[in-house]
């Protein structure tokens, strides 16, 4: 009972975060947040550690090397926004369209 109650909590004040069933995950889902164009203005798929969607218009990335990130490409490949955080982190702010 706490547990529908925690979880209808949640689902107002974030309801693009919380599904609405929980929802088995599936193989290589976090693979396809980003296109290939984004990947490549990152420094290719190789330099990517982990990605994941934050919010309906956020994805946070990982990177092995920060030095390999081409904020222009990125801004060319259709992101409007970065911020770039300690340790290879950055939030991409990719819009409704991904």
């Amino acid at each position: 009972m706490f547990e529908k109650l925690q979880r209808a909590f949640w689902k107002a004040l974030t309801p693009d975060l919380v599904p609405d069933s929980p929802k088995a995950p599936q193989a290589g889902a976090g693979d396809n947040l980003l296109d290939e164009a984004k990947l490549a203005a990152l420094g290719g798929r190789a330099n990517i550690k982990s990605q994941q969607r934050l919010a309906l218009t956020r994805v946070r990335v990982e990177l092995h090397d920060s030095q390999l990130l081409d904020a222009s490409a990125l801004r060319v490949a259709g992101v409007p926004a970065l911020m770039t955080l300690s340790g290879g982190v950055l939030h991409l702010l990719v819009g409704l369209q991904e």
